[in-house]
């Protein structure tokens, strides 16, 4: 998420704190259920895909799903917005596939957020830095697209007064990231994220141990716990193809790189939860930002 400094952001991009998705299982029973799946029975391709277009089609805020890679179901979250009558629409659509579905509440709200783990800045704005890149000689660094979106040039204190550069790409929604060119000579722009020099990037796996670094909460680790996760934040901003993660973060940290020892693997978008109780988060991909423009790391 992207963090104001003084005020919260109109209702696109909110930017509050991430808050702990502890999932709690939503009580389903009878024609409610999500589907009470036999045991040990994956559903067939074409009722995952079905509910899945179900559930997408309901357009609910503070929502997020992804296929189990154990079970083969569609596990949606609903996060603590979620209105008892959308959850009854949920299961509805549920029903109509059974044993394709599961349903869980998520305490805390799902947000996007803004500060390779350093601090820029942007009237009013602060978010992480991801990775530096480069197309021949002339260098970006990826951060978060709900970040770069309407915002024209960085900084590097919130002072304002030392500018990186002026953003020149962003993809969000349906991605989330965005890129700024340096055309500061005196901004330096290594290969690292903090002390780790990054060789290279990697795919994301369940149960991959990774770490992200932010500009509020520093390094922070766990284990990537889904792939291909959509979340919708609301407003239209629907946000597909995302690696999540049992990490926490909390405002500033949005943009920020996730990475698995000298590899980057995505670019923080958002999630819920905070770093004192814990939390959940979603990354965009970093290769299909580099294969999107053409980049190379730094």
């Amino acid at each position: 998420m992207r963090a104001r400094r003084t005020t919260i952001r109109r209702s696109r991009l909110i930017a509050s704190g991430l808050s702990l998705l502890v999932a709690a299982a939503l009580a389903v029973s009878g024609s409610h259920a999500s589907a009470a799946p036999t045991a040990g029975a994956a559903p067939s391709t074409a009722a995952v895909s079905g509910v899945t277009s179900a559930v997408e089609s309901l357009d609910i805020a503070g929502t997020t799903w992804t296929v189990d890679e154990r079970t083969g179901r569609l596990r949606v979250f609903a996060d603590s917005t979620v209105a008892e009558a959308d959850l009854a629409g949920l299961r509805r659509a549920g029903s109509r596939f059974a044993g394709a579905m599961t349903l869980e509440r998520l305490d805390g709200r799902l947000r996007t957020l803004l500060s390779g783990g350093d601090g820029v800045y942007a009237s009013g704005w602060r978010c992480s830095a991801g990775v530096n890149v480069r197309t021949g000689s002339t260098y970006y660094f990826v951060t978060a697209g709900h970040c770069t979106a309407g915002l024209p040039t960085w900084y590097t204190t919130s002072a304002m007064t030392t500018p990186v550069g002026p953003t020149t790409a962003t993809s969000f929604p349906g991605d989330d990231y965005g890129l700024v060119r340096y055309t500061n000579p005196a901004v330096p722009h290594p290969g690292t994220i903090g002390t780790v020099l990054i060789t290279g990037t990697a795919a994301a796996y369940v149960g991959q141990s990774v770490c992200r670094r932010g500009a509020t909460t520093a390094v922070r680790c766990g284990v990537v716990t889904a792939l291909n996760a959509t979340v919708n934040y609301g407003s239209g901003d629907v946000v597909s193809g995302l690696i999540k993660t049992n990490i926490c973060a909390e405002p500033g940290d949005s943009g920020g790189p996730l990475f698995s020892g000298d590899k980057v693997i995505g670019i923080l978008s958002g999630g819920s939860g905070n770093c004192t109780t814990g939390g959940t988060t979603y990354y965009q991909p970093i290769q299909e930002v580099l294969n999107a423009y053409g980049l190379s790391l730094a």
